[in-house]
Order: C-alpha cells, then structure tokens, then sequence
C-alpha cells in the first residue's frame, strides 16, 4: 500500500501510516509527473481529498490525471457523504463540487466507484448541532421522525479499503452504518444520560432555507470549507429525506461490523476516544 502525500506534510502525521508499513510518496500535486510515478504499479487510486474547488476538482484532476497515465484501472473519488445525486445542483455548495469532478471523472477512461456513506457518526459530539448535550435537547427542522443515515470515520475508511482490493464494484456503493430520526436520537441520549432529552422544532425547511440565505449572505466565508450556512444546507438535505441512502450495500463485505450511533454517544459520555467498531474483512 502506498499513500500520495503533499511535500513538506508534517512528519508527525506520517508516523501512523509508516509504523503500518505504508509506503509513502511525498510529491508536488502540481506536477502530474510526479503524481503518474507516485500512481505507477497502483491497481486502485482512492482518494482522500477535501477542500473547495481548487482541491476537489482541480487537485483531485490531477490525482485522476496521473492515475490514467499511470495505467492504473480504478479510481475512488473522494464523496463518502450523502447521496448528492439526487439532489437539485445549488442546495449544497461543497456537494456541487462533487458533482462537478464527477463530470470529468465519467468521461475519464478509468472504472470509478464513488461510496456514498451519508453524514459522518463521529459528529454527532462535536461539530453537527443536532444534539444539544447541555441543555438536553435535539435539535430538528421540519419532521421529527425523518431517518437520517449516518456511518462513522472508521466504518467508512474500513469499507472503501474492501472496495479498493474488489475489482467488481459499480459506480455507486451506498452504506449507513446507522439509521436515527431526531426522535431516536434524543431517546438514545436520553437512555445513556440517566435524563431526558427533548425535541426542540427549529421550524420548517422554508425557514432553514432563509437562515441558509440570509447567513450566506452576511457572512459569506466564500474561502470557507465549512461556514455555518454549508452546515445548514447539510442539515436541509437530511431533513428533506432526498439524499437518503438506498439501495444498501452494507452486506457487500461481510467482515464489517457497523458502528451505531449508540456507540458512538456513549464514547462521548465517558469522555474517551471513539472505539474502532469495524472489523476489516480478511481481503483487506
């Protein structure tokens, strides 16, 4: 295995990959011909990038680029989200992008794999402001019971690894490592916690849709990857129930042992790191 790095990437990030026997191949994305020799010999790309334009469509191009060049067949984008496919272009800026190197990806003469993985678990602690841990509530537009799809860092990294060494994968995975409405999330909280948690209707995707615009708006942060009003457009697309996750693939490699959203709560409340719950198949 052979991870592309940026030149001058901090040798402590490096230490994990290089104790797992990674090779690494440190290499300026500028230079498509150093990305073919860091490609060369690969029998599948996946790539990890995350960033604006610049990054998901012009330096994941040049990761594409290379890896044709390089006679490598396969290529894994770097998607893991929701299903932004079915949603209408302009209710997600950072899911736009996706879309657009996708474009030039389906032309690209390469087999291409996207893993759609819904929101990522791991959130639901920190940064995702659905669960209001202090005031014992959970937030939610619109429904209540609408079921969101959620797979943890982990999970997700564990799946795409089986799906590298699997010449037989279509364009599209889908995956959910769990499933919870804002409902289900306060009665997981409320269990684990000892108290109850109560549901706080933020009100309807019409009004989110103008706090998106308005917050936009004043604080643009267009350099941004993550302003507050891309955060709302993600939670728009969940509580609409358009980008759900179906069919399911989650039974494609049976080694997997899916991480719930229980688990990952209950990390949280005894203040430790979030255990790794997936087991990867022998293949990988």
């Amino acid at each position: 295995m052979r991870a592309i790095v940026r030149a001058g990437t901090a040798p402590d990030k490096l230490e994990r990959l290089r104790a797992s026997g990674v090779a690494i191949a440190a290499v300026d994305f500028r230079s498509v011909s150093e990305l073919t020799e860091a490609c060369s010999g690969g029998s599948c790309l996946v790539s990890a990038l995350a960033g604006l334009r610049d990054v998901v469509v012009g330096a994941q191009s040049a990761l594409l680029d290379a890896a044709t060049a390089a006679g490598v067949p396969r290529f894994i984008p770097s998607d893991y989200s929701i299903d932004f496919t079915k949603l209408p272009a302009g209710t997600n800026r950072n899911l736009d992008l996706r879309r657009e190197f996708h474009q030039r990806l389906d032309q690209a003469p390469i087999a291409a794999t996207s893993i759609l993985s819904g929101a990522f678990t791991d959130m639901l602690t920190g940064r995702a402001p659905l669960i209001l841990f202090k005031l014992k509530r959970v937030l939610y537009w619109e429904d209540a019971d609408q079921r969101m799809d959620f797979t943890t860092v982990d999970d997700t990294a564990t799946f795409a690894a089986a799906a590298a060494l699997d010449p037989q994968t279509p364009r599209f995975l889908r995956i959910a490592g769990d499933r919870a409405s804002a409902r289900e999330l306060a009665a997981i909280a409320g269990e684990l916690a000892g108290r109850r948690f109560r549901l706080l209707r933020a009100g309807g995707l019409g009004r989110l849709e103008t706090l998106i615009k308005v917050s936009r708006a004043v604080l643009p942060a267009s350099e941004a990857i993550y302003p507050p009003w891309q955060g709302m457009q993600y939670l728009h697309n969940m509580f609409s129930g358009r980008a759900t996750l179906e069919p399911l693939d989650n039974d494609r490699y049976p080694g997997i042992r899916w991480t719930k959203v229980s688990q990952v709560l209950a990390t949280r409340r005894r203040g430790g790191a979030i255990r790794r719950a997936a087991c990867a198949p022998e293949a990988a």
